[in-house]
């Protein structure tokens, strides 16, 4: 790295994105910006400096965080013609947020070792509240030595911040929580079905399993969609869409497994119940 503090790439400002930008930014990072959208650039225009493709962005950071929604994204924005790769400078680091295939950063750690760059996977979780209060939990996989080097930049919106294991590991942590979320929303499900046929109003246990033994994030969640599921509402089906995704990633890491197929199971119906059918 080039300064005590080193100057910090980021894209990928949406509701996630951008107060992770503005951590670094409020953290005294010098941040430069990239985004499709140059609407999602306007709040940094007197606080950043923006790049004109991510190329520009890689030569002039030390560390670059993507942002984006999925392995495709993640890969066009580091492969494209005028992507990081093509602008990536010796002892860069590229810091991996989007939760993705970890055989994605693996295949991207090996392009961008070509170069001498280093990539190392950081998905997080909490979404935009989280980011805003500066206490994402950040999953990291990749190089310790690396990791520990880059660990102050993270700490900019990560809190706490966990070392996994090698590259593709913070991604398995990630995807295996949003599993078992997934399916203890399956099961909060079951739960309210069993509800109705024994003649309890499934929304009265709900708030009941909220206060007792119970009660978990998942069990929330669930009683705050409950209204949604007949038929799945937009919010619904949206929420789905992206559990869907990791659900799908975790189904397809879990094939050659001797575990794991009950939680599957359940999410794969909470999944049917919210309009989301991953065998489309």
């Amino acid at each position: 790295m080039t300064a005590a503090k080193p100057i910090v790439g980021f894209i990928g400002l949406g509701s996630q994105g951008a107060p992770m930008a503005q951590a670094l930014i409020d953290a005294g990072h010098d941040t430069v910006l990239w985004a499709r959208r140059p609407e999602a650039l306007e709040p940094f225009a007197d606080t950043a400096r923006v790049a004109s493709n991510p190329a520009e962005l890689a030569e002039l950071a030390d560390v670059v965080g993507i942002c984006v929604l999925n392995d495709d994204d993640v890969v066009e924005v580091a492969l494209r013609p005028n992507g990081l790769l093509a602008g990536i400078t010796p002892g860069t680091t590229v810091l991996i947020h989007s939760t993705v295939h970890p055989t994605t950063c693996r295949q991207l750690g090996d392009r961008f070792s070509e170069r001498r760059a280093h990539v190392l996977d950081a998905p997080v979780s909490g979404g935009g509240e989280a980011a805003r209060a500066r206490r994402l939990l950040v999953m990291v996989g990749g190089d310790h030595e690396i990791y520990t080097a880059v660990a102050p930049v993270l700490s900019a919106f990560g809190d706490p911040v966990v070392h996994v294991g090698a590259l593709g590991s913070g991604q398995l942590a990630k995807l295996l929580n949003n599993l078992l979320f997934t399916a203890t929303l399956g099961l909060a499900h079951e739960t309210a079905e069993l509800a109705a046929e024994l003649g309890v109003d499934a929304t009265a246990l709900m708030s009941i399993l909220q206060h007792a033994s119970g009660r978990s994030f998942a069990v929330q969640m669930y009683a705050g969609l409950l209204g949604g599921l007949r038929p799945p509402s937009a919010r619904v089906r949206t929420i789905a869409g992206l559990l869907g995704k990791d659900v799908a990633i975790a189904r397809d890491l879990a094939e050659n497994a001797n575990a794991g197929d009950h939680l599957l199971t359940v999410a794969h119906r909470m999944l049917a119940a919210m309009g989301h059918d991953l065998c489309v």
